[in-house]
């Protein structure tokens, strides 16, 4: 590691030897920290030879610095950060088009390569397989917006891949932040290897299980690899798809987006600051060739306090018009009266929808003008919680005469049967 291991009056003594006052940062469009590939960083800094010319910031430890003047810059077009995330998803993910940085051991990256590779074959034969012939016979092929809406999706980039193969704009929200792309510029090699078995037990449970945990999210989000953007580069690579570009944003008041123009060149969180790198948009197409597609992870909270204090994402969400939605795994949360408006949102904007039991209640979507065609089994919820009645789905599963299903989407019921359901306008067959 380069930071932390010099003292304070050593820093103070190098920084004035290169003429740099404590507090200097790189500014305009571009930080220094991004002008040089994550690739060309070296494993270990000698001492600074005589120079007229200070080191980059990156290669330097980095002098204590107060909150004021570090906050990021944010307009239009937005730096773009794909040089870092392909780096990232040749270590994490395995995916072609990057070198692996020369301060790693390669043979460390390719025996995780190795074991990756082994799930995701596994995750093809046993779920894939079995998920994919079902999509296929269910997922209409005319008059389907091709913009998918994913609320309480955070890491699950992969299902969405799956159920909508020709979506050109997929949408994921969740508590959790996509995470800093220039992670591996700061990490050794006992911290690479020790990040990239986290990496493989948290996709190892997504292939298994298929969803991701909250509290495996939370574990992610504080692991030395960006938790939420890995599973991203671990979906795109699994499927066959190559990154474009990668830009940070936020949600301005109007709906519109503003993207990360300049940011503190250090690789780090500063503490009481968010973190420009919450949001996410990865554009993308097929290595055989193809249309232009984008990706794109929000970090919000969607309970209605929040959305209410700051309508911002749903203004994002409402310009969007009609869109295709999903959701797994969502902790019941569009049963609470506490998220009444993102269900809102889902039942005046989307045309069909895919989700476990965690979707939107039978009652409140035929009030809408929607029919739930069920399939599996469900005798109840696979988590206690929630405000709406469980019988409102239980009746529905004894009523329609639910069709077979053959592998897990999301939870499974109270008795460890899978189950799914499909909402649709009543019009739509």
């Amino acid at each position: 590691m380069l930071l932390g291991r010099v003292s304070s009056i050593a820093i103070i003594l190098l920084l004035i030897a290169w003429g740099v006052a404590p507090h200097a940062s790189a500014s305009g469009d571009v930080p220094q920290a991004l002008s040089r590939s994550p690739a060309a960083a070296p494993a270990a800094v000698p001492a600074p030879a005589p120079t007229t010319q200070p080191p980059s910031p990156i290669e330097r430890p980095a002098p204590a610095r107060p909150a004021p003047g570090l906050e990021p810059e944010w307009g239009q077009p937005g730096l773009d950060f794909a040089p870092q995330v392909k780096t990232l998803a040749r270590v994490t993910a395995c995916a072609r088009g990057a070198e692996i940085p020369p301060s790693f051991s390669p043979a460390v990256v390719e025996a995780h390569c190795h074991l990756l590779g082994t799930l995701a074959d596994q995750w093809s034969k046993r779920w894939l397989a079995r998920a994919r012939t079902f999509f296929d016979q269910t997922v209409p092929t005319t008059n389907l917006p091709d913009r998918v809406v994913y609320p309480f999706g955070g890491g699950d980039l992969l299902t969405a891949l799956v159920v909508f193969p020709n979506a050109s704009e997929i949408t994921t929200l969740s508590l959790e932040p996509a995470g800093d792309p220039r992670v591996l510029d700061n990490l050794d090699q006992a911290d690479l290897e020790a990040g990239l078995v986290e990496v493989r037990k948290k996709v190892n449970h997504l292939f298994s299980v298929g969803h991701s945990k909250t509290t495996d999210m939370g574990r992610m989000t504080r692991s030395v690899l960006p938790g939420d953007l890995t599973y991203t580069l671990v979906a795109l690579e699994i499927q066959g798809f190559e990154i474009l570009t990668a830009r940070f944003f936020r949600v301005d008041p109007s709906g519109a987006l503003e993207y990360l123009r300049a940011v503190d060149p250090y690789p780090h969180e500063i503490p009481g600051l968010r973190s420009p790198f919450a949001s996410v948009e990865i554009a993308y197409r097929a290595r055989a060739g193809g249309p232009r597609r984008i990706f794109r992870h929000i970090a919000v909270n969607l309970d209605d306090a929040h959305l209410a204090a700051n309508p911002a994402v749903l203004r994002h969400l409402e310009a969007k018009g009609q869109v295709a939605a999903m959701t797994k795994a969502a902790s019941y949360l569009l049963w609470w009266k506490e998220f009444n408006l993102i269900r809102n949102y889902l039942l005046e904007h989307m045309v069909w929808m895919v989700s476990d039991s965690t979707g939107i209640p039978t009652d409140l979507a035929r009030a809408a003008g929607f029919e739930q065609i069920p399939f599996g089994r469900f005798d109840g919820p696979f988590l206690g919680g929630g405000n709406h009645p469980t019988e409102v789905f239980k009746k529905l599963w004894a009523e329609e005469g639910a069709g077979p299903l053959t592998f897990r989407f999301g939870y499974p019921d109270s008795a460890g049967h899978d189950h799914l359901v499909i909402t649709r306008r009543a019009t739509e067959k």
